[in-house]
């Protein structure tokens, strides 16, 4: 398997189900394998005929976020051109589908705006539309006012000018645009099936009287599992945070239950200052299910399942004695129960949960070998459609009958991977820091004899995990087809394992997680011999980027070389550069760098560049707000002055991750020959 081939497979996005369970309507994108331009576009596949190939929708524009409405019409986003256009904006569309799953009569462009739109949701009647972008605060309709705009513009020059107050900044990787928010309307659709602008409010409230001024969906990564109808339609749910000086120190995101017919939104969780998200009206308007944490200021603690009694306003924690972290939840149509997804031991397996009783039941959908599971529907009939994917292979549908295995339904990459040369993934287990368990993933070549050149994978978060899960950008079966054998370890800190386990990690960077890699490195080439773990390499993003400025100076004898990605180089440039500051501070005790500066020292690499000798390739891109690329600057300054041997990647259009086709082809193409220049003979690959 090439970079190539890991570029260019066709990706499984979003999925949605008819609400007869009839049809899947799938995202798809693929990458022309010459000029790397990708397309997303949607295909319809028939849910009772797992052999039968799946219907591409025949459409002039791009395609994604499909859904359907219970007349069974099908809606997605589209940026398709009007005749004569040079350009199309984003809007909501919609079709009626044939016997076939093929586009029958007319489409009906359902949104007309001058202004982008970023999602949308349907109303269970079918008879209203939520949709959310970007739209000043101060404008009561959606896109419809000239005062649209970047208040931190003034002019008459370039500058951006930021008064005292702002909060955020620049976030992720886009300048902050003060009035500006991502805001949820919604309309009526009209006999026609589109949106009727007259009917349009804003969802929000008046900010004199208890409005909310935020985003919602959450930026950066808000999506419409923070948006939610109630069963009677007559209401949206949303998660938002206040934006405000705070905002880059606050987890706070809570639950708005807003009136559609433009009454004043009411805050359902103002009580916890920590994160509220992923709300879930049950079918039969009973219950609203979502996630909580309940420590303000960590992005990583524990997601409760939560329920509320619509009639009596009573709330309780379901899933409190459940030491697991919910990341997706969606009802049975009977209202019976509600499927969760978590991460659970390097698997992301779907759960039962009872609303009552709270009890949480692992559902066995790929009983031999979970994986990744994700896009969870269930289905009237007690069916449950959803996609899966493992280190080895991407997501592909698949449908599971009551109680039976999911069987698989498409073919998007299987076949063309079952033609490259296989790869193997065992999981093991040892010992770590304090004796306790730590689990880790073993990827290599299947078939070859002989010693492989060992890599260890340190994964980002650092509450993270790589888990049994494709990935698109940091993949262990692309890394090991090249020869060589690759070794994760969910060292303490990773996710799956408990809150305890992740918490492990708080004050304590370079402690326990170093441990646990240099003994879960050796327990890998204990268990296999094939894994050479004195001649290898270490490389890593993110969190993973700062263990290898880390080992730089703690463990600089053991690898050939290094990769660093986007790594924090200096603790105390990084307090001052980050944008979302709850994260670095609630790293180091909850504290500022000024009010602890020796919890921010304690773990801090640019302490160590005296014993920096292992070669490094560093790589950054200039729009990462997290983790600024001045640290990747650094860190490649502090290796040629040790006159250590370096090389500098620098991606100008990328941020924290390399997202772009061909950024991410000279990304592999870069560091496998760093790779091969170290760990083989001619320094190259064989």
């Amino acid at each position: 398997m090439s970079a190539q081939d890991l570029v260019t497979l066709n990706r499984l996005g979003s999925v949605a189900a008819s609400p007869d369970g009839r049809w899947a309507a799938l995202a798809v994108t693929t990458t022309d394998p010459v000029s790397f331009k990708r397309t997303s576009g949607l295909a319809v596949k028939a849910l009772a005929s797992p052999k039968g190939a799946p219907v591409n929708l025949i459409w002039d524009g791009s395609a994604s976020d499909p859904a359907f409405a219970p007349d069974g019409r099908l809606y997605f986003l589209s940026d398709r051109k009007a005749q004569g256009a040079a350009t199309g904006s984003t809007q909501v569309w919609s079709v009626a589908l044939d016997a076939a799953g093929a586009i029958v009569g007319s489409p009906v462009k359902v949104t007309d705006f001058k202004t982008d739109v970023a999602g949308f949701k349907l109303s269970p009647d079918g008879k209203r539309i939520a949709v959310w972008g970007d739209i000043g605060r101060n404008c009561p309709t959606f896109g419809g006012c000239d005062t649209d705009g970047n208040t931190s513009l003034p002019g008459p020059g370039t500058g951006r000018h930021y008064k005292d107050g702002a909060g955020f900044v620049r976030h992720w990787d886009t300048w902050e645009t003060p009035g500006n928010y991502s805001r949820v309307f919604a309309f009526v659709l009209d006999a026609n099936g589109a949106a009727n602008t007259d009917t349009g409010r804003a969802l929000d409230g008046d900010p004199a009287n208890g409005g909310l001024v935020g985003d919602a969906p959450a930026k950066p990564f808000g999506d419409g599992t923070q948006i939610a109808w109630s069963a009677d339609s007559s209401a949206v749910i949303y998660s938002a945070r206040q934006a405000d000086r705070d905002e880059p120190r606050s987890t706070n995101l809570d639950l708005w239950w807003a009136p559609v017919d433009g009454g004043a939104p009411k805050n359902l969780t103002v009580e916890n200052k920590a994160t509220d998200s992923s709300p879930a009206a049950s079918p039969d308007g009973r219950w609203l299910a979502w996630t909580a944490m309940a420590r303000p200021t960590y992005e990583a603690d524990r997601l409760v399942v939560w329920l509320m009694d619509l009639k009596s306003g009573q709330k309780r924690a379901l899933t409190d004695a459940w030491d697991r972290s919910a990341s997706t939840l969606a009802w049975t149509p009977d209202s019976k129960a509600l499927i969760a997804t978590a991460e659970d031991v390097l698997d992301v397996p779907a759960f039962r949960i009872d609303p009552v009783s709270g009890k949480v039941t692992r559902l066995a959908l790929s009983p031999k070998r979970e994986g990744n599971i994700g896009n969870v529907t269930p289905l009237k009939d007690g069916r449950i459609v959803f996609t899966r994917d493992t280190v080895e292979a991407p997501a592909e549908l698949y449908v599971a009958k009551a109680g039976k295995p999911g069987v698989r339904m498409t073919d998007y990459a299987t076949t063309t991977l079952a033609q490259r040369a296989p790869v193997t993934t065992q999981r093991f287990s040892f010992k770590g820091a304090n004796g306790d368990t730590v689990w880790g993933l073993i990827t290599k070549p299947a078939g070859i004899a002989g010693k492989l050149p060992g890599i260890l994978y340190v994964h980002g978060g650092p509450q993270g995990s790589y888990n049994d899960t494709w990935s698109n950008r940091w993949n262990p079966r692309v890394v090991a087809s090249q020869g060589y054998a690759v070794v994760s370890v969910d060292f303490h800190g990773s996710t799956g394992y408990g809150q305890a386990f992740t918490d492990a990690i708080n004050k304590d960077w370079g402690g326990k997680p170093l441990e646990d890699l240099q003994k879960g490195f050796a327990a890998a080439g204990a268990l296999d011999a094939q894994v050479d773990t004195d001649n290898a390499c270490a490389m890593g993003a993110s969190y993973g980027g700062y263990m290898m400025n880390w080992i730089e100076g703690m463990w600089p004898d053991k690898f050939k070389c290094l990769v660093q990605h986007d790594g924090v180089f200096d603790a105390r440039a990084m307090a001052y550069e980050t944008e979302e500051l709850w994260f670095d501070e609630w790293e180091h005790g909850g504290n500022a760098y000024f009010q602890a500066p020796e919890e921010f020292e304690k773990w801090n690499p640019v302490n160590h560049v005296a014993k920096w000798k292992t070669p490094m390739l560093v790589i950054t891109g200039e729009k990462d707000f997290r983790i600024p690329y001045t640290q990747g600057l650094a860190a490649f300054t502090a290796l040629q002055t040790r006159k250590v041997p370096s090389e500098l990647l620098v991606f100008p259009d990328e941020n924290h991750w390399v997202l772009k086709a061909k950024n991410s082809l000279q990304w592999h193409q870069t560091s496998f020959a760093w790779l091969d220049r170290w760990l083989r003979k001619g320094g190259k690959a064989e």
